[in-house]
């Protein structure tokens, strides 16, 4: 009995639960809270040709990062998320835009387009609803059947969360199925880092 009251005492004055669990073996039954988990970039590596060229059209888009690198998740920006994932993935029409020999072309703000071109809208999308460039940035995947995919990750106090146009749910980068490849700056959209 007074162990429980002293165990309680830190969740009266804000600690988590993990924290009043206190040394290891005195913390069964008590689930820990889960951390807040980022993707990792590694190294440098060549930004996709598209979105090089993306960049050359659409200057605006690929400027240097302003404002905070990670987003604080209020239930407000938490909505705003979930409406603009759910309002893009509604309104555009999946096609691919492979174009010969041109290649993909990257776009935002089209009526139809692949993957890239849903992530690209989503961002820009977020940008003007007044969210940091710096905590948007797209990544390249590949699916579980094998797939070259792109979506648009936000960096917020819950960790990095995937905007896809395959769903609606906005999931944490760690649960999804997707193999991870390489991700844009937030820094500098046109810097781009393997993962």
């Amino acid at each position: 009995m007074i162990v429980t009251a002293i165990a309680t005492l830190p969740l009266l004055f804000g600690a988590t639960v993990a924290d009043a669990a206190g040394p290891a073996g005195f913390s069964r039954g008590i689930a820990k809270t889960p951390a807040v988990s980022f993707i990792r970039e590694r190294s440098p590596t060549l930004a996709p040709f598209a979105h090089v060229k993306f960049c050359k059209s659409n200057p605006a888009d690929c400027n240097a990062g302003r404002g905070e690198a990670i987003v604080n998740l209020t239930g407000a920006k938490r909505g705003q998320l979930q409406s603009v994932n759910a309002q893009v993935n509604r309104s555009m029409r999946a096609r691919s835009d492979q174009n010969g020999a041109a290649g993909d072309i990257w776009q935002a703000g089209t009526q139809s387009g692949d993957c890239e071109d849903f992530a690209l809208t989503k961002r820009r999308q977020l940008i003007s609803m007044g969210w940091s460039p710096r905590s948007l940035r797209v990544a390249v995947a590949t699916t579980s059947s094998g797939e070259g995919h792109a979506v648009l990750l936000v960096k917020t106090s819950k960790g990095d969360l995937v905007l896809d146009n395959r769903t609606s749910t906005i999931k944490n980068w760690r649960r999804t199925d997707l193999r991870w490849v390489k991700i844009q700056s937030g820094d500098n959209p046109r810097r781009w880092f393997s993962l």
